[in-house]
């Protein structure tokens, strides 16, 4: 069995954890609901606060495939972002560097100059927040992880890193490693 896989999760007071019969996994609290279908090799099993994930193996294996370990500890571990994102939710923080780019909020949407002709619109899914603390700095909010940071690199892709000049939009902690200018002229 997994490592991950074998880890409990504990269901924080003022979450509700339910199983459907088809493995249909839905968690509820405070910040919204999620749901994710589970693979039949994997068992769900609640038991006093605390959310356990088990496989087994069938009576024609020796041992469990490497698919089904993977799985195990994958979906142990989905279930557990859902837990701590109806409770806490998650946060994405980015930064847009370079000269004269700048981001703004307008109604739903985050208008960005990045460089090019135009301004850029980013108009977010449903269960995300987009927010501009500052006019370099964008906000990205939801319940989701997976959306959280499919929505982050998708305004990560508008404007690549530029390793030379340090322009672009990255993560807050991101640091850039400035190459070094190719050298032209004759020795």
């Amino acid at each position: 069995m997994s490592r991950i896989g074998k880890l409990p999760v504990v269901i924080p007071a003022g979450v509700t954890v339910t199983v459907s019969p088809d493995n249909l996994v839905t968690v509820k609290g405070p910040k919204g609901e999620l749901s994710q279908q589970v693979n039949k090799r994997i068992h769900v099993v609640i038991d006093g606060g605390v959310l356990h994930c088990t496989c087994e193996k069938t009576e024609k294996e020796k041992k469990l495939p490497q698919e089904v370990n993977a799985m195990h500890g994958l979906y142990r571990k989905l279930i557990a972002n859902m837990v701590e994102g109806v409770t806490n939710g998650y946060v994405a923080k980015l930064r847009v560097e370079g000269v004269g780019y700048k981001v703004a909020k307008q109604g739903n949407k985050v208008v960005m100059n990045v460089g090019y002709s135009h301004p850029v619109e980013i108009d977010p899914p449903a269960g995300i927040t987009l927010n501009c603390p500052t006019a370099t700095t964008i906000h990205i909010s939801g319940i989701d992880k997976c959306l959280v940071g499919q929505m982050a690199a998708d305004i990560k892709a508008v404007r690549k890193l530029d390793v030379y000049h340090g322009y672009g939009i990255m993560g807050e902690d991101e640091k850039i490693i400035k190459k070094e200018a190719k050298k032209t002229g004759k020795k």
